[in-house]
């Protein structure tokens, strides 16, 4: 069983915690975790590029010589793909990229996403996040205080909150999630994984 410190936001040791062998300590799959990175990318995609073919470029109607005797090859219309302002011939069109994972899968990859990230040593537990007030200063100095430093780091809170999220967005690549919220993208892309000890428990609860 897992077992590692809890520090307060001044980055002292205020005590440990037993994390659940079940989530925090099985073997990441990363064959499952890349698909869930794929499908996170693909779903971000907007899939509105568009192009016209021969049949929806304007103009074009009328042939643009006689069929024989004039020495050039024949020609249909001036749309056609190899004329100039013509059409595409394999015109890209508005789709959907996203695709589904089930939800074995899901599980799967958020809790070898944790593991990964606890096995790392690049898990640290907070024992609380209290913030009175919006302030970046307040967040900037917790971060270096854990050790942070200037590495990428996502922060995970119980519950949405909006003081942790507005005063971490000026941070450049730190990132505020609640646990209803996360995605095996960011927990992979962040260097250290941040976690609010009632969220852990949280995460424990839902992933049990």
């Amino acid at each position: 069983m897992p077992n590692v410190n809890v520090l307060d936001m001044s980055g002292k040791n205020v005590g440990t915690m037993d994390l659940s062998d079940a989530i925090f300590g099985i073997e990441p799959n990363t064959a499952v975790m890349h698909k869930m990175v794929v499908n996170y990318l693909a779903n971000q995609r907007q899939g509105t590029q568009s192009a016209l073919t021969r049949s929806e470029v304007s103009g074009g109607g009328k042939k643009p010589w006689r069929q024989k005797g004039t020495g050039h090859a024949r020609q249909g219309s001036t749309r056609a793909p190899q004329w100039r302002h013509g059409g595409m011939v394999f015109a890209v069109k508005p789709r959907d990229y996203s695709f589904d994972v089930n939800k074995k899968e899901r599980r799967l990859a958020m809790k070898s996403a944790f593991s990964a990230k606890v096995a790392s040593n690049d898990f640290i537990v907070l024992d609380a996040l209290e913030l009175n007030e919006y302030k970046t200063k307040v967040v900037a100095k917790m971060l270096e205080d854990l050790g942070v430093g200037d590495k990428k780091a996502l922060i995970v809170t119980p519950v949405a909150d909006n003081k942790a999220y507005k005063s971490a967005s000026n941070l450049p690549g730190v990132k505020t999630a609640p646990v209803n919220a996360l995605s095996v993208y960011d927990m992979l892309n962040a260097d250290k994984l941040i976690v609010v000890k009632k969220a852990v428990e949280l995460i424990e609860e839902v992933y049990a």
